[in-house]
């Protein structure tokens, strides 16, 4: 992350002095790379590695030297893959990771796990050059003042201290880290670093833009394009989306700016600042990012949309959709992520309980109806969609959607796509899907009456019609359709069920922790229901799995509300909202708070996550 945000450091030095491999705490600093041999001998002696152990790992190490490698390993790595019992917890292997911990100790340094997200990596590239880093492997990870934190996986190789200090005039300090991270970070932060600095020569051709630039001037600058075909232009864009999916990332934002544009992404419904590029620069990697989308490169002064498809690390195709929008510095670039694994899910994964599973399930599995999803952008109605629908999809039956745009494809749906310049909107494509004997029909959403209209006429002939509105609550929806003009006696005949869904952080699993429970908060939350207090909560606490956050992931909290013959009487002329949840929750309808509280109590989740996005206004 940029700004200088402080790494977060683990001191695990053991004692007052620092122990070393080389004849123990007393003998003179000696600078050296690890060696196996004295690494074994040193976990053998702490009862970490068994003699059998050790011959394996010296067995393999001989077998890389045989092969007259010239990819130079880490000793650490090759113990690590022995996948030896871990004495803490013999259930477990010894890991990579605790190698390092282990080394940390031993040599008297912090340990520390490297999370790109918190390093400046503009900032360290100019500490010192990539050939020098490469030469003793380390990594500059942090700057602040009088300060340079270098990161190694070679500890006691220190004779480039002297050096470093001179030439810097800063305090150098030290933290062990894992050799694999190390290695890779050296590589990707210098090379991205080396393309952004290419790319601005190539752009700026010697000349430099100074001073405060009017507002036209400022546009220009957005319009003017470094050749979006330039191969460092190219590995910036690949860099960009292979760490994005790394980071988790459900959509990345490109934000130029008047001189230093910034790139963010969104992880866990959370933005995270990730890198500044010069402005110039960003403008070549949104024109490339169009030119892979399709979109015309040469428009810049209207919004356009696009697509994209390509591999994660792991080799998934993942698509991206596309949005591009003027603004006083250049284009700005939004990309949504929709990785198949993610976007489409099971009802439990999407953190349906079973009588709520059992609930959506009887919506939508009828021949005919309406059913609604509703929330605010952002919630999760789409991964509801898609996931139901590749449900119910199946070999005899004809899936058909209209969406604006289509999120993401799927070879089992027939999918249309809203295009307003040729006046095919939703209700025109709803019209032409009747004509393609559907059994189910899925709209994008529903904005108007003439949508409203085409959805209710397609659930009288006999289909099933499921769509979104974006809506605070179930009861909500209905208030929202009669406001379009929508006759009540329509939705009364029509209306199949309601989900309205909120999605919620989750605590990270591998560190989460219990913690009092805040009254106040909980009645807050839970009013003017009665919900027993729970025994236990849990809260976060932060650890590496979940970059010092305490949270990882996301899962839904859903108010649904199944339209029964008591539900229909309340649809009517003069619809009272109020009465209307009152009998909804009679019927069995649990509201968005109270299947908040359900996670809560559960240990997935915490009060203040769901107070901020759970409406907490009185039914």
């Amino acid at each position: 992350m940029l700004g200088g945000t402080q790494m977060t450091l683990k001191t695990v030095a053991a004692g007052g002095s620092r122990a070393r491999f080389d004849g123990g705490e007393g003998a003179p600093a000696v600078s050296h790379k690890l060696d196996l041999d004295e690494i074994l001998r040193a976990l053998i002696q702490e009862k970490v590695l068994t003699e059998e152990s050790a011959l394996r790992a010296r067995q393999t190490y001989r077998e890389h030297l045989s092969k007259a490698s010239r990819v130079e390993l880490h000793p650490l790595i090759f113990i690590a893959d022995l996948k030896a019992p871990n004495p803490a917890a013999p259930e477990k292997p010894i890991t990579l990771e605790y190698l390092t911990e282990w080394l940390a100790r031993r040599s008297g340094l912090p340990y520390l796990k490297i999370d790109p997200m918190k390093i400046d990596v503009a900032q360290v590239t100019q500490v010192i050059g990539h050939q020098y880093a490469l030469r003793y492997r380390i990594l500059p990870i942090h700057v602040a003042g009088e300060t340079v934190t270098f990161a190694t996986a070679e500890p006691f190789l220190t004779n480039y201290l002297g050096d470093l200090k001179q030439i810097l005039r800063k305090e150098i300090r030290r933290v062990v880290a894992n050799p694999v991270d190390v290695n890779r970070y050296l590589t990707e932060f210098y090379r991205v670093t080396r393309s952004v600095q290419k790319a601005v020569e190539a752009k700026m051709g010697g000349d430099k833009i100074s001073g405060i630039l009017n507002f036209e001037q400022l546009l220009e600058l957005g319009k003017t394009n470094v050749g979006a075909e330039d191969q460092h232009i190219v590995q910036v864009v690949d860099w960009l989306l292979q760490y994005a999916f790394e980071q988790r990332a459900s959509d990345i934002h490109l934000e130029p700016r008047r001189e230093m544009s910034n790139v963010r992404f969104r992880i866990d419904g959370v933005m995270h600042q990730v890198y500044q590029f010069p402005t110039q620069v960003m403008s070549a990697v949104v024109s490339r990012i169009k030119i892979l989308g399709r979109m015309d490169v040469a428009e810049k002064r209207r919004p356009q949309d696009g697509r994209l498809k390509t591999r994660s690390p792991t080799g998934r195709e993942v698509e991206l959709r596309l949005s591009t929008m003027p603004t006083a510095f250049g284009e700005k670039c939004v990309m949504r992520i929709f990785d198949p694994d993610i976007v489409v899910k099971k009802f439990d994964q999407l953190g349906f309980t079973k009588r709520e599973s059992d609930i959506w399930q009887k919506m939508v599995e009828r021949p005919n109806g309406i059913v609604l999803v509703t929330g605010p952008t952002g919630s999760g109605k789409t991964t509801t969609l898609y996931s139901t629908l590749k449900f119910l999809a199946a070999p005899e039956i004809n899936v058909c959607t209209i969406e604006d745009p289509i999120e993401m494809v799927a070879p089992e749906f027939n999918q249309m796509q809203v295009q307003a310049g040729i006046d095919l909107d939703f209700a025109a494509g709803i019209r032409t899907l009747l004509r393609q004997d559907p059994d189910i029909i899925m709209v994008g959403e529903i904005r108007d009456l003439e949508t409203a209209q085409m959805a209710i006429q397609a659930s009288l002939t006999g289909h099933l019609v499921l769509s979104t509105l974006h809506t605070n609550d179930s009861p909500s929806s209905i208030t929202r359709l009669l406001d379009l003009g929508v006759p009540h006696y329509l939705l009364q005949g029509t209306l199949a069920g309601i989900m309205a869904q909120r999605l919620v952080r989750t605590l990270c699993p591998h560190c989460k922790q219990p913690r009092p429970l805040d009254e106040p908060s909980w009645k807050a939350l839970t009013h003017p229901f009665t919900v027993e207090i729970p025994a236990q909560v849990m809260g976060p606490k932060g650890c590496l799995e979940c970059r010092k956050t305490g949270y990882f992931g996301r899962t839904g909290i859903y108010e649904m509300a199944l339209v029964t013959p008591a539900l229909r009487e309340q649809i009517k002329a003069s619809f009272d909202q109020t009465a209307f949840a009152h009998e909804a929750i009679r019927e069995g309808m649990r509201p968005l708070k109270l299947s908040a509280a359900s996670h809560i109590a559960r240990g997935l989740t915490t009060i203040e996550e769901c107070i901020s996005v759970v409406p907490l206004v009185d039914l």
